[in-house]
């Protein structure tokens, strides 16, 4: 009873050159509730098809100018028309005309003379199966629609929680890892001066002992030949500026791992960009190295005067790392090629890092450029899917641009975009608001 009442809105139109015909369908139809609409040929009847839009048509196969299978021709290959359902009306009693129709994309025929129950009778069967149809399509969509989003919302909180669940890891790491370094560190700082004034006081004494006794006997001159006291008084204070270097490297890593790890506040912190950038440059130090087959990987880095912005800092620096390690790993993976093939390094490995910032627009943009492999187009532009990696296994998730990707347009209302040449390299474009 439902499908009945809707039916009783819908439009027909009728397509004949007899106009006695036209007038008994007008008259039928309406008294059953539906709205005609008349042509009598051809032409005008994709003409009215396309402004009016009908529910259904019927088509007189035999017309003066295109006949009704070049009609129906016509609108099966308009889009416009393409889902209307024709059903033929034909004296022809040929069951090749009525297949030739069929094939064309009629869904039904009527054989003149008709009987007006029997019109009636498909007419409503038609009207149903259409209103169905598109009913069940659009059904399907809105599903398909509502699914899509369901695995959206899906994916997008299966990447926060990763993502929260890794930097909570890392913080923890990096907390434990900081405490462990700056126990020593500290010791061996604070000691360091002491070793130092121990040293020089000794040595003192040894001079003064080589002053007051010039002449010592035998076992005193074998004891310094064997321990070799001139290198020994001259190595010493280098011995020690190299305990400098060693703690100062070690002070450097345990900051780094502090800035890079920042646990992430509720809210936003001012953060200085630069010392995010650096603090993963200096994590990731021993994989920019030689590594024996692999040259060392340059890092140029072209600063601008960049304010405080901010953000989260711990996340910011997380999209950092995932970036440049990708391009370390592009560098691997092209030196590999490079052996594979026996070919030698035509150029330099080179990571430029280059920030700049929009005074007008109150944004700063950061970009890391590689020349490692490039990436295919068909790869490039599904690399932010949470879905897609091109990493074996075991080497790492293959989430980390979509994570990337969350942080810098979620968290921080950014823009991050990549532009890649395939045997060129790769550069990854962040904009973020100050």
């Amino acid at each position: 009873m439902m499908v009945d009442h809707l039916l009783q809105s819908m439009y027909i139109l009728l397509v004949d050159d007899n106009p006695n015909n036209l007038k008994v369908l007008s008259e039928a139809i309406q008294e059953c509730g539906w709205k005609a609409l008349m042509a009598t040929d051809g032409e005008s009847a994709i003409e009215q098809a396309e402004y009016a839009h009908p529910d259904l048509i019927l088509l007189d196969v035999m017309m003066p100018g295109i006949d009704g299978f070049e009609t129906c021709r016509r609108l099966k290959t308009n889009p416009s028309t393409l889902n209307t359902p024709v059903i033929f009306m034909t004296a022809l009693s040929d069951a090749t005309d009525k297949v030739k129709g069929l094939e064309i994309g009629a869904v039904d025929y009527i054989t003149k003379p008709f009987q007006q129950e029997e019109v009636i009778a498909r007419l409503k069967l038609h009207l149903k199966i259409s209103h169905l149809t598109k009913t069940l399509e659009q059904r399907v969509q809105e599903r398909t629609a509502e699914l899509s989003q369901s695995l959206q919302q899906l994916q997008h909180t299966q990447l926060q929680l990763i993502q929260s669940e890794k930097m909570s890891t890392l913080g923890q790491l990096v907390a434990g890892i900081g405490h462990e370094i700056n126990n020593p560190v500290g010791f061996l700082k604070g000691n360091r001066s002491y070793i130092e004034q121990y040293v020089n006081d000794l040595l003192r004494l040894i001079h003064l002992y080589e002053q007051k006794l010039p002449h010592p006997d035998e076992d005193i001159d074998e004891l310094v030949a064997e321990i070799d006291l001139e290198y020994l008084a001259e190595d010493l204070p280098k011995l020690l500026v190299s305990m400098d270097q060693g703690i100062g490297r070690l002070t450097d890593i345990s900051s780094s791992l502090r800035t890079f790890a920042r646990s992430d506040m509720s809210s936003k912190v001012e953060f200085q960009i630069h010392e995010g950038i650096n603090s993963t440059l200096m994590l990731l130090k021993h994989r920019l190295k030689d590594q024996g087959d692999r040259p060392q990987i340059e890092v140029v880095t072209q600063y601008g005067e960049l304010p405080p912005i901010n953000c989260y800092p711990g996340q910011l620096n997380q999209v950092f790392m995932n970036i440049i390690a990708n391009a370390i790993d592009a560098f691997d993976e092209l030196n590999q090629k490079r052996l594979d093939q026996k070919m030698t390094a035509s150029c330099p490995h080179m990571i430029t890092i280059t920030t700049s910032v929009e005074r007008q627009e109150q944004t700063v943009m950061v970009c890391i450029e590689d020349n490692a492999l490039g990436m295919p187009s068909e790869v490039q532009t599904r690399i932010f899917e949470p879905s897609f990696t091109t990493k074996p296994v075991g080497k790492g998730t293959g989430l980390g641009l979509a994570i990337s990707y969350q942080i810098i347009v979620d968290k921080h209302n950014g823009q991050i975009n990549c532009s890649s040449i395939p045997g060129q390299g790769t550069k990854f474009m962040i904009t973020m608001p100050i």
